[in-house]
């Protein structure tokens, strides 16, 4: 007989990994995709933020297709992504995640993918009322269909709650050596990983992407608004997540960094925006991004003294440098807690 091949979503978490090993327990080769969207950027905050150091830096995809035996292939989307993001056809969760859309556009990719590479059918992680938005029993079948996938795609850790899939029809893969896992109780996987010999796993309750994070979003929802354009690039969605970011006017932030790490991942950007540290003071380093006037540069040095060793000085001598690499000294009295709006903080 012929081998039968699958190709994997795996996104590092323990449901993939899970649905994986099922699938590979049938005889079925499998290979795996991982897409890169830009709001996935696993470890970055691990590898800047100081207090993260002592954890261990691994990128949880591979390291799952590791313990499968299984080669991973990347696929970076973060152009085609966009439109996703910026328009989804069946809306936005809690926050700015288009998950449902989000869902049938990696299984669309998926899909293609199979084909372009002359494989059978795709599996996925999905367990039928784990996501409020893509992974309901209503929804699932919203992403095989609109996805070009149809009964192409099977979720093993649900399978036993849907209808049967051609795999299953066709004898490829034995329908009662699946799954009927449902709802958001995590036990059943865990108990499932330690059968397998699972002994290490990442994302216990799955996922990874900012846009489900409260105040990434509002971040990402204020750069479109002041810059008029809801367009962005990677490196927006990078510093997004890096330090304190701070809106004192509408034409201008600043950015702050909370610790060391995120003060050396700044200086990479003082060629592309005017920069400011304390000289009198050991204090964070920090970018002025937008209109840059002399009001401006005041209001961004009070606040860069204020986040220094200087807080409570009289004055504070701050180094303002432009991405040609002019410098001055101006000292300012640092703003004081009770004068910094809660407005300003995003």
């Amino acid at each position: 007989m012929t081998q039968r091949k699958a190709v994997a979503l795996v996104s590092g978490g323990l449901d993939s990994m899970l649905a994986v090993r099922l699938i590979q327990e049938q005889g079925i080769y499998v290979e795996g995709l991982n897409f890169f969207t830009g709001f996935c950027v696993e470890g970055h905050t691990q590898a800047v933020r100081t207090r993260h150091r002592a954890k261990p830096k691994r990128n949880n995809a591979l390291w799952v297709a590791e313990q499968l035996g299984i080669r991973l292939h990347f696929v970076d989307v973060v152009e085609p992504y966009q439109e996703i993001v910026l328009n989804p056809k069946h809306g936005y969760g809690a926050h700015l995640n288009p998950c449902l859309d989000c869902k049938i556009f990696m299984v669309q990719q998926a899909f293609q993918w199979m084909k372009a590479h002359d494989f059978d059918f795709i599996i996925t992680g999905e367990v039928v009322g784990q996501r409020p938005k893509s992974q309901r029993k209503d929804t699932l079948p919203v992403v095989a269909r609109e996805s070009g996938a149809e009964d192409l795609l099977l979720r093993p850790l649900s399978a036993l709650h849907l209808p049967p899939t051609r795999p299953e029809r066709e004898g490829w893969v034995d329908r009662s050596r699946l799954l009927g896992l449902s709802g958001r109780n995590r036990k059943p996987q865990i108990a499932l990983a330690q059968q397998f010999g699972f002994e290490d796993f990442s994302q216990p309750a799955g996922g990874c992407c900012f846009l489900t994070d409260p105040n990434y979003s509002r971040k990402l929802q204020d750069l479109w608004d002041h810059r008029q354009d809801r367009r962005y690039t990677l490196e927006d969605l990078i510093l997004l997540k890096i330090g304190r970011h701070l809106r004192p006017g509408p034409t201008f932030k600043v950015i702050i960094a909370r610790e060391e790490g995120e003060g050396r991942f700044l200086q990479g950007y003082r060629k592309r925006y005017v920069s400011l540290r304390t000289l009198s003071h050991s204090g964070p380093e920090a970018l002025l991004e937008g209109e840059v006037d002399e009001a401006a540069l005041q209001t961004a040095a009070r606040l860069v003294a204020r986040y220094s060793k200087g807080r409570t000085a009289p004055q504070v001598i701050v180094e303002i440098e432009t991405p040609q690499g002019d410098r001055r000294e101006m000292p300012v009295v640092p703003f004081q807690p009770r004068e910094i709006p809660s407005t300003w903080m995003l």
